[in-house]
């Protein structure tokens, strides 16, 4: 039996800590796709479902969690469009059972949002220039920053040190990196800009469009960075197309805040320190039962090739023009 804190969490558990706050759960419980936290529907009898989510302990302090629901408290009130933690009715919405903090969430239904509608993009700007409007008010206290020593730095040594990387390997993604490392470090410098309280992993996975705009969902990873982290993920395609996009989010975003330009230097550093990022984050967690068995493909030769050409990749895009917006409308 694997000795990892998940492994405590059993189903009994999960519904005693529930009825505990309250609730009378019908016996339901469907775990839902996650890793880094346990995600569960819990039925409840005669109402609607709910979400409990239960965080990875020792990830975040009950100060870091509290301050992501306080952040979500503060979006709510704004009529800011997100799924925020049920409110106790003693008036908290992070609770504690033994080395688990958890949080009920509302079941909320809804599809992933069409980006190739430029429409749907200049919503998207639009939700995210109020985000930033309200995050810019006051910094976050106690949760982390998106930042080259973590994200980048962080992650290689702790690759490098760990037995993770194929021998045949180890050189190239050493040397690549330690590159990668110097541009990013180069680029970021080249950017005067004021960290925000951001989404910080805002792809479409956390947007669910429903009647007509974008509701934001998972706050897990929210701090202080640059407001073209939440935006950058939104783009793809070849740069042209990019660039429509581009112009279509800041049509929206700059409805309700302004958008720095320098900023749009950072997107291929912030690309590639997430994709560090990633294969760090597995690598952290292959001691979870749960890493090994979804993710087979990463203790492989083949993978760390693949992930090795993806960050050469990454070095030839941050020596291109860095993607601007057009002069004209979209």
């Amino acid at each position: 039996m694997s000795d990892h804190p998940y492994s405590t969490l059993t189903p009994e558990r999960i519904l005693d800590a529930v009825e505990r706050l309250g609730y009378q759960c019908d016996g339901r419980l469907n775990a839902l796709n996650s890793y880094e936290n346990r995600v569960f529907q819990i039925g409840i009898a005669d109402s609607a479902p709910l979400i409990a989510k239960f965080y990875r302990p020792s990830r975040w302090s009950f100060e870091q969690i509290k301050e992501e629901h306080d952040y979500s408290k503060e979006l709510a009130s704004a009529e800011w469009p997100i799924v925020q933690p049920l409110i106790h009715e003693s008036g908290v919405s992070a609770h504690r059972d033994g080395e688990f903090t958890f949080a009920l969430f509302p079941r909320f239904g809804g599809h992933a949002p069409e980006l190739d509608s430029l429409d749907t993009l200049e919503l998207l700007g639009r939700s995210l220039g109020r985000l930033h409007a309200i995050g810019s008010v006051q910094p976050f206290n106690h949760r982390p920053s998106l930042n080259i020593q973590s994200f980048g730095i962080d992650s290689r040594e702790f690759l490098l040190n760990n037995d993770f990387i194929p021998s045949s390997l180890f050189h190239a993604y050493d040397s690549l990196t330690k590159d990668l490392i110097k541009i990013i470090e180069q680029q970021f410098s080249e950017c005067a800009y004021t960290p925000i309280r951001i989404h910080a992993d805002c792809h479409p996975g956390n947007i669910l469009w429903r009647d007509d705009r974008g509701i934001f969902v998972d706050f897990d990873d929210c701090r202080m960075g640059p407001a073209v982290q939440d935006l950058w993920m939104l783009l793809s395609g070849e740069r042209q197309d990019q660039t429509t996009q581009l112009d279509a989010l800041l049509e929206g975003y700059e409805m309700f805040h302004e958008f720095n330009d320098s900023e749009l230097i950072l997107i291929e550093p912030l690309r590639t320190l997430r994709m560090m990022n990633y294969a760090a984050w597995i690598a952290r967690r292959w001691t979870d039962p749960a890493f090994p068995s979804t993710f087979t493909w990463f203790n492989t030769e083949r993978y760390w090739a693949e992930h090795i050409l993806q960050l050469r990749e990454q070095f030839a895009n941050l020596q291109e023009p860095v993607l601007v917006r057009s002069s004209g409308n979209y």
